[in-house]
C-alpha cells in the first residue's frame, strides 16, 4: 500500500493492519459508549454495538466500483490479491483489536462516556467483516472466520456476491450478507460498475448458495432514490433465493459518494418503508422492524 493511500485512509480514521487489512471505529460504537443509541444490527439481531469490531481484510481491494460507495474506491489497488503478501488470520485479528483499543483510548475520561460500556468495548466480541473492499478476495477468509469463532466472536460477513467459489469454502458466519443493488442486469452494471467480467452471473450463483447455509442469510438492498421504482421486481427476484431476511436500506450521502451522487439520491425513511411495504405485499416476506436513524427496514421470510 502506497504512503498516499495510507495517509488518506488514516485521515479518515482507518488504522491499517499488516499488509492489507484495516479497522475503524463505527459511528454506533461511539454512540453506544456515550449511551446515545445503537446500531440497527443490535436492534435486529441482538449483537452489542459497543463491542463490535468493524474491520476488513481487503481495505483497498475490490472488483466493483459501486457508484454509491462511501469509501475512496477511486484508490482501489486491485481486483484480486495475487501480488500481495498475505497475512495470517490470527495476526490480522490481533492487529485489529490492538488498533481498535488504541482508537478507543481517546474516549476514556471524556464527559458522557459510560465507563462500564467503554471497558466492555475494549474486549470486542462481534466482527463486522465489511469495512471496505471485498472480503471474499482475501484467500484465507475461511481461516479468518474460524479464528474469530475460536475467540467466541459472532461474525457478520458482507459480500458483493461475486466470488461464489469462496462462499463454498467458508465456515458459516453468524450472518451472511449478500448485497443486491438491482434485479436487472443492465441496471446492476450501471450501479455496481464491475471491473471484471461475469460478475452478474457470479452474483446469481452466490444467491443460489444461500439455501445451503444454516446461519442467518440476509440480502441487503442499498437503495438510491432512482432504485425505488420497481419494488415488486426486486421482491420477486430475491424471493426465489429465499434468504431469511431482506434489509432495505437507504443510500446515505456521506463520504466519497458525495463526489459521485447528488444529495437528492438519498431516500427518506418514509420512502424506504413504502418500498419495503410493497415487497411485503408482493412476496412471502413480512415487514418486522425498522430503524429510522439508519433509514433501514427489515423483512423476514415467513
Amino acid at each position: 500500500m502506497n504512503s498516499d493511500l495510507k495517509q488518506l485512509l488514516e485521515k479518515q480514521q482507518y488504522r491499517i493492519v499488516g499488509n492489507h487489512s484495516a479497522v475503524k471505529i463505527c459511528h454506533w460504537t461511539k454512540e453506544s459508549i456515550r449511551e446515545r443509541g445503537f446500531c440497527y444490527k443490535q436492534k435486529f439481531y441482538g449483537i452489542n454495538s459497543h463491542r463490535c469490531l468493524q474491520m476488513t481484510p481487503t481495505v483497498a481491494w475490490c472488483n466493483q466500483s459501486c457508484v454509491y460507495c462511501w469509501r475512496p474506491i477511486e484508490k482501489t489497488i486491485g481486483v484480486n490479491m495475487d501480488d500481495v503478501e498475505i497475512d495470517e488470520p490470527a495476526d490480522i485479528i490481533n492487529g485489529c483489536i490492538e488498533a481498535q483499543r488504541a482508537l478507543l483510548m481517546g474516549f476514556k475520561g471524556r464527559e458522557g462516556i459510560n465507563m462500564k460500556l467503554f471497558e466492555e468495548a475494549m474486549e470486542p466480541n462481534q466482527a463486522a467483516i465489511s469495512l471496505a473492499g471485498e472480503p471474499t478476495l482475501y484467500p484465507k477468509l475461511p481461516g479468518l472466520i474460524e479464528e474469530f469463532h475460536k475467540r467466541n466472536f459472532t461474525t457478520f460477513l458482507v459480500t458483493n456476491g461475486t466470488n461464489p467459489e469462496m462462499l463454498e469454502k467458508i465456515p458459516e458466519p453468524t450472518n451472511l450478507y449478500i448485497s443486491v443493488d438491482s434485479p436487472v442486469k443492465a441496471d446492476y452494471l450501471k450501479i455496481d460498475r464491475p471491473m471484471v467480467k461475469g460478475t452478474w452471473e457470479k452474483l446469481n450463483k452466490s444467491l443460489e448458495l444461500l439455501k445451503s447455509f444454516k446461519c442467518r442469510t440476509v440480502v441487503r438492498l442499498t437503495l438510491m432514490r432512482d432504485s425505488l421504482k420497481n419494488p415488486e421486481k426486486f421482491g420477486k427476484y430475491i424471493e426465489k433465493y429465499a434468504p431469511d431476511f431482506i434489509e432495505a436500506k437507504a443510500y446515505m450521502h456521506v463520504g466519497f459518494s458525495k463526489d459521485r451522487l447528488e444529495h437528492e439520491q438519498m431516500p427518506t425513511h418514509e420512502e424506504i418503508m413504502q418500498f419495503a411495504g410493497e415487497i411485503e405485499n408482493n412476496t412471502g416476506y413480512t415487514l418486522i422492524d425498522s430503524k429510522q436513524e439508519s433509514r433501514v427496514a427489515l423483512l423476514k421470510l415467513e
